[in-house]
This record gives structure tokens, sequence and C-alpha cells, in this order.
């Protein structure tokens, strides 16, 4: 048998972050930069861009500091929200590894 499952955050019903997202934020973080991590998953810079914009005005805070010409970093609140994702996402995977 395998566990398997799909985490996703919500605020006020709506989707905030999922698996996705997730792997989105923690490329901008590596790499610095929305483009690069559009590329690195295989998503178009619109997709990502849009992702991040829904993200932000769900949330009602920026998760990325844009800096024009410079790439894009994540604020503080966007390190909150990636660490509480991957804190949750990490327990259910401890778990479904018990089974």
């Amino acid at each position: 048998m395998k566990v398997r499952f799909k985490i996703w955050l919500e605020k006020d019903g709506e989707p905030i972050i999922s698996e996705g997202k997730y792997r989105l934020l923690k490329e901008v973080e590596r790499l610095g930069s929305i483009k690069e991590a559009a590329q690195s998953l295989g998503l178009s810079y619109k997709r990502a861009f849009s992702q991040i914009k829904t993200m932000e005005e769900r949330l009602g805070f920026a998760v990325l500091e844009r800096r024009r010409g410079k790439g894009a970093k994540l604020t503080r609140d966007g390190k909150r929200i990636m660490n509480e994702y991957e804190r949750i996402y990490n327990a259910f995977k401890e778990v479904s590894l018990r089974v």
C-alpha cells in the first residue's frame, strides 16, 4: 500500500500555495529570478508571474521583492509562507512513510 496526498494552504476558501507554487518560490529563492525559475520548471514567465501575483493578491502582501533589472528575492512573509508549507508537507510525508 502507498499513501498519496496533496497539500495546499487556503485563505478564505481560496487556494494560496500548493506544491507547484512552493517549487516556484524555492526556485526564485535559489536562482534570484522569476524568469529563470520559470524556465527551470518548464513554465512560461507569464504563468509564473500570474501565479505569484494571484498568491500575493489573496494573501494581501508581497511574497517577492522584485528588483527591476536585478531579479527577485523572497520577502520575510514569502519565506514564512514557504516554510510553513514545507513544514506541513514534511509532516504529512513522514506519516505516509510509516504506513
